[in-house]
């Protein structure tokens, strides 16, 4: 580990070039500048997750804060062991949401309007009443999911993560997480076929992915 500090710590581009596990073990033995670079390789990463499990730019920023400052504090307790750092830092984050939830007693919900609307947005005017109506029925079908699968519609639609990625996160294996991710698809297809019958695909066709 020394000799991997002493060759990088003078550049900041050599520890960009790391990877987590390296910065991880140089943040462990006091670097505060390899888990800064840490820092700024998931910021925007665990505030979008935040944000869009809280509702509000304000919240977010005072959670993500709290995230990097109770991994910094961490940092050396956290052995990988199977879990990357990368999935550690969503744990914290997760952890952190729900007790925002929890003291402020507000129901956990995920505005993904602007992602939805970006999905669903079509050039014709005269569908606008049209696409409201399936918004709506949207937002509500995925506010209606226990806590758990919508956590996972961020990690996979706003976070973009692979299944994999997903599984270490939540502590579940791939196949569970497509098996999740299935039945979630089915979930929201089955609330919104009343409202949009055409749009998407029937229960029997949706696809594992």
């Amino acid at each position: 580990m020394m000799n991997l500090r002493k060759r990088l710590l003078p550049s900041h581009k050599g520890l960009k070039r790391l990877s987590d596990s390296e910065l991880v073990v140089l943040a462990r033995g006091g670097d505060k500048e390899a888990f800064g670079v840490l820092y700024e390789r998931y910021l925007n990463k665990i505030y979008n997750y935040v944000y869009y499990r809280t509702g509000n730019h304000h919240d977010a920023e005072d959670v993500t804060a709290r995230v990097f400052f109770r991994a910094m504090s961490h940092i050396e307790q956290y052995t990988e062991r199977g879990v990357p750092f990368q999935a550690w830092l969503y744990r914290i984050a997760h952890n952190l949401v729900a007790n925002w939830h929890r003291d402020r007693g507000r129901r956990k919900v995920i505005p993904l309007d602007e992602y939805i609307a970006a999905s669903l947005r079509t050039d014709a005017p005269d569908k606008k009443a049209e696409e409201d109506e399936e918004l709506d029925a949207l937002r509500a079908a995925m506010h209606a999911l226990p806590e758990e699968r919508q956590q996972l519609l961020v990690l996979k639609f706003v976070e973009r993560l692979s299944n994999a990625e997903i599984g270490e996160i939540m502590d579940r294996t791939e196949g569970a997480v497509k098996s999740l991710y299935h039945r979630t698809l089915l979930a929201l297809r089955e609330a919104m076929e009343p409202t949009m019958p055409d749009e998407f695909p029937a229960s029997n066709e949706i696809k594992e992915s």
